[in-house]
């Protein structure tokens, strides 16, 4: 149900937006997140934009990332800027809902130095 899409390969530096996309419906979302998961490192969160537009980020990307929504869209943004070698990873998107948590299939981001 979730789709997320716009990664790729980017030199350090630069920049990507990625979205996520509910395909069908999803009711009672209390939270959007985005997750990351490097090769041989544990899933971490990185971002997370709450009902009331709030936001909140990993230290490890304060400043350089933005999370935001488009609720008529159902599309979830993640912009990345200043991208590090370290945001290598696949990233996930996650709603957070009353019923449980639903994930996305990831999409690949590789920064190269």
């Amino acid at each position: 149900q979730l789709q997320a899409s716009g990664g790729g390969l980017v030199q350090e530096g630069g920049s990507l937006r990625l979205s996520c996309t509910v395909s069908g419906s999803i009711n009672g979302i209390w939270a959007r997140r985005w997750y990351r998961q490097a090769p041989g490192k544990e899933r971490e969160w990185v971002a997370s934009i709450i009902t009331n537009g709030s936001t909140d980020y990993a230290d490890s990307v304060k400043g350089r990332f933005t999370i935001s929504r488009d609720i008529a869209r159902k599309t979830v943004y993640l912009q990345m800027k200043s991208l590090e070698p370290e945001d290598t990873a696949v990233y996930y998107c996650n709603m957070l809902t009353k019923y449980g948590d639903y994930w996305g299939q990831g999409t690949q981001v590789t920064v190269s130095s």
